[in-house]
C-alpha cells in the first residue's frame, strides 16, 4: 500500500484507505515513514525538505524563563511550609500543646512573608538572594 504525507497537515496517508488527501501529498517510503514519523528519537524534531518530505533535526533548545523558574520555586517552598503554619493554628485554636513555639511560629510566618515578596525584590530572580528558611523547619515532619 503506497503511503503519502502533507507537510500542511504533518500527516500521512494510505492510499485506498484515504479517499481525500491534502493537494501537497508526496510519496513517503515506509522506511522514511517509519525512521521519522512512526518513531522518531529522543530530542529529534520534523523539518521538511524542498519537496516537503519530513526529515529530523536536533530540537532547538528552550529558553528557560529565569522569573517564571524562580516564580515557581517561590510557591514550592510556601507550599511546603503551609501545613506547619495550619498545624500550629489548629492546635492553638483547639487549645492543644503546640509543636511549635511562639517564636517558631514567628519566625515561620516572616519566612512565609518573605516568599511572598521575594518577585518584587531587587535581587529577584538571582537565586543566591532566595529567602533562607529557618533551620528548624528541616526537622519538622509531617
Amino acid at each position: 500500500m503506497k503511503r503519502f504525507y502533507s507537510e500542511s497537515t504533518q500527516t500521512s496517508y494510505l492510499l485506498g484507505i484515504h479517499p481525500v488527501m491534502p493537494p501537497d501529498v508526496v510519496e513517503i517510503s515506509e522506511a522514511l515513514y517509519l525512521s521519522v514519523i512512526g518513531n522518531p528519537p529522543v530530542g529529534k524534531i520534523r523539518a521538511h525538505d524542498e519537496k516537503g518530505l519530513p526529515y529530523l533535526i536536533d530540537a532547538p533548545s528552550l529558553a528557560l524563563d529565569p522569573y517564571a523558574q524562580e516564580r515557581e520555586w517561590r510557591d514550592a517552598e510556601l507550599s511546603s511550609v503551609m501545613w506547619l503554619r495550619e498545624r500550629h493554628r489548629d492546635q492553638v485554636e483547639i487549645s492543644d500543646q503546640t509543636t511549635l513555639t511562639s517564636e517558631q511560629f514567628a519566625e515561620l510566618l516572616v519566612y512565609m512573608q518573605a516568599l511572598r515578596d521575594w518577585p518584587q525584590t531587587s535581587e529577584f530572580p538571582d537565586s543566591l538572594y532566595r529567602p533562607v528558611p529557618p533551620s528548624w523547619i528541616a526537622q519538622q515532619v509531617d
